[in-house]
């Protein structure tokens, strides 16, 4: 067991997942129990956070605002509390889509072309395109628009999640998502939807799609992928665990998607399968990520 004893488990938030965070976080709680931790599961309503003085270290299982953004980080920074996962920068460039594709540019990291629109202002590139909120998770009001009688209802579903979007180039091909744990970089997991789009139904409510782990790829093909894991987490400045979503053409051409600091901790979600598929099951890996808390 860890240095960390008395536990603190954030779940919940204010944000659109509050549902898939108290999912995680009742998972995280169970599991820390069963390795010795003393835990709180602590439901975060708002934006304020209680939590008892005497607990050692927190671990964060809320996704989107105030828990994806460097909210709730800058908060336990300040406390001088430690907790898991990436800190206040590195959370802030992830969960804003604008300020990874920032990030991605300056490194060298491809990426699909994109725009940023606010409400009334006209698009520029064509479909087929994705449009989606530039700060919000788990699919939430991401649409893909492969015509321009889809893009009305689109652009209006995106800017009811954020007042900033992101429209982006739509780039056919396979998905990939990559789990970091600081230095060590977990089996490729590809992504199959059955039917339609990897939307927030898709990923918590049908099941419509099937996790292949490890990803059927080529041994230079699967390098390429856990390179530019490891230089988009790095040039992140994550750290602790990480989630780092890609896109392969038919030609073997990669395109980051987005980069999740405080991936799901479900029974269905994507890095605990990865972590599964290579030893770590998960009550060791909850174990493994709070042993990375830090302030």
């Amino acid at each position: 067991m860890t240095k960390y004893k008395k536990v603190a488990v954030l779940m919940g938030g204010p944000s659109a997942e509050r549902e898939v965070s108290l999912r995680s976080g009742a998972a995280v709680a169970e599991a820390l129990r069963q390795t010795g931790h003393d835990v709180h599961a602590i439901d975060v309503t708002g934006r304020e956070l209680h939590i008892p003085s005497d607990v050692d270290a927190v671990f964060i299982a809320l996704h989107g605002t105030y828990g994806e953004d460097g909210a709730v980080q800058a908060e336990l920074t300040r406390r001088g509390m430690p907790f898991t996962g990436p800190g206040e920068a590195a959370s802030r460039i992830a969960f804003d889509k604008e300020l990874t594709k920032h990030l991605a540019a300056t490194h060298g990291i491809p990426t699909a072309p994109y725009e940023v629109l606010r409400q009334g202002d006209a698009r520029a590139l064509p479909v087929p395109l994705v449009v989606k909120p530039a700060r919000q998770g788990s699919s939430i009001g991401v649409h893909p628009v492969f015509t321009e009688a889809q893009w009305p209802d689109a652009f209006a579903d995106a800017l009811r999640h954020d007042d900033k979007v992101i429209a982006e180039a739509f780039i056919p091909g396979r998905e990939f998502t990559v789990g970091v744990l600081d230095e060590t970089l977990l089996s490729i997991v590809e992504i199959v939807v059955e039917n339609g789009w990897y939307d927030y139904e898709t990923k918590y409510v049908r099941g419509a799609n099937r996790y292949l782990v490890p990803a059927p790829l080529t041994a230079s093909q699967a390098a390429a992928c856990h390179g530019w894991a490891r230089r988009t987490y790095d040039a992140a400045g994550c750290r602790g665990m990480s989630r780092i979503d890609f896109r392969m053409t038919d030609a073997g051409d990669w395109y980051l998607l987005e980069i999740n600091t405080i991936p799901g901790f479900t029974d269905t979600s994507l890095l605990p399968k990865a972590a599964a598929q290579d030893g770590l099951p998960f009550p060791a890996l909850c174990e493994r990520v709070l042993s990375r808390a830090t302030v």
